[in-house]
């Protein structure tokens, strides 16, 4: 089968994506083999690739779209032929591939409305901003009224479905930050009651639009820059939840407002296998209902074209320029 890898450690990398051809794997257990119909980039793409140092090509991808070929003997959620979605593990070969092995527990059929692009583009973003709103910063459907959500990085991929779940799910008032004419009008049009600009004092920002605190923040990316401010502007008692990589991240600060703080990793259950592991089987499925619904809608930003190394590179590069709206998918090889 045709496979896009990552084939050399060094430390300008990109160029090392490249196709390979490996034997096509076989279903065992709670395994599915899936036929990758669709992908989408994510930045644990380009932070896997820039970091990797072994010898054996790994191939990277934690979002695809595709159709069960075969499955493994303890199978029960799955037959062959059923269209479905997923993000996969951390810890297994991703979904830059023409056949990948999953495990039943982290998929669901994917929503009937929406073409595989448009599907693929959801996966991994839409788990972790689940998991962020619902059970890491324990806010409740249809619940918090009188709530403020401040979304740090609202206009990239978790951004623009977050904005989505937490306004049309919560009755909490929604705050996106963009910094850029397009990247604001794209967190609008995903539902946000507010959008500010974060290249300016968040706390400022905030003071602008008549809200001087909040209860919720999300920060998606440059938690350690706006860190400071996200302090300032969170209440007593308030939560704070991220999902970026800080150098440092000082938590003193929090103890004085007894803000609880929050890492949000989506992978944790498939890499630990946890006892609720197959909650993200649930939360896909609940996902997709919202779309066929007309709930939320697909975040695709880009189509980059077939899933070959060269568009796959280019993929990386703009992801990395970190000025992305939305996902980026590659579709077909």
């Amino acid at each position: 089968m045709k496979a896009i890898a990552i084939t050399r450690s060094a430390p300008q990398n990109i160029d090392f994506l490249q196709e390979i051809d490996l034997p096509q794997p076989v279903a065992t257990g709670h395994d599915l083999l899936i036929n990758v119909k669709a992908i989408s980039v994510n930045p644990v793409d380009t932070k896997v690739r820039a970091g990797f140092q072994g010898e054996t090509p790994r191939i990277l991808g934690w979002d695809a779209v595709g159709v069960v070929t075969a499955v493994g003997e303890a199978v029960t959620l799955f037959a062959p032929g059923d269209e479905v979605w997923y993000a996969g593990a951390l810890g297994r070969a991703g979904s830059n591939s023409e056949f990948q092995l999953v495990d039943e527990r982290i998929v669901a059929l994917k929503p009937k409305t929406l073409d595989n692009a448009s599907a693929a583009a959801l996966p991994l973003t839409a788990i972790t901003a689940w998991e962020m709103l619902f059970d890491r910063l324990g806010i409740e459907e249809q619940g918090n009224e009188g709530d403020t959500l401040l979304i740090v990085g609202a206009a990239g991929g978790v951004g623009s479905i977050l904005v989505q779940l937490a306004r049309k799910l919560t009755k909490m008032t929604v705050v996106g930050t963009a910094s850029r004419p397009e990247s604001q009008q794209w967190v609008r049009d995903a539902g946000a009651h507010h959008v500010i600009d974060h290249s300016k004092p968040l706390s400022e920002e905030l003071a602008a639009i008549g809200i001087h605190e909040v209860t919720h923040v999300a920060s998606l990316n440059s938690t350690e820059s706006h860190y400071a401010e996200i302090v300032k502007a969170l209440a007593p008692q308030g939560k704070l939840a991220l999902i970026d990589d800080p150098q440092t991240l000082d938590a003193r600060p929090l103890k004085v407002k007894s803000i609880s703080l929050h890492w949000e990793f989506m992978f944790t259950r498939s890499m630990f296998e946890t006892r609720d592991m197959i909650a993200q089987h649930q939360l896909l499925t609940r996902v997709a209902g919202l779309i066929d619904d007309k709930v939320i809608t697909t975040t695709l930003g880009e189509h980059y074209g077939a899933i070959n190394a060269a568009n796959l590179q280019k993929a990386h590069a703009q992801l990395e320029t970190g000025r992305a709206v939305g996902k980026i998918v590659l579709e077909g090889f």
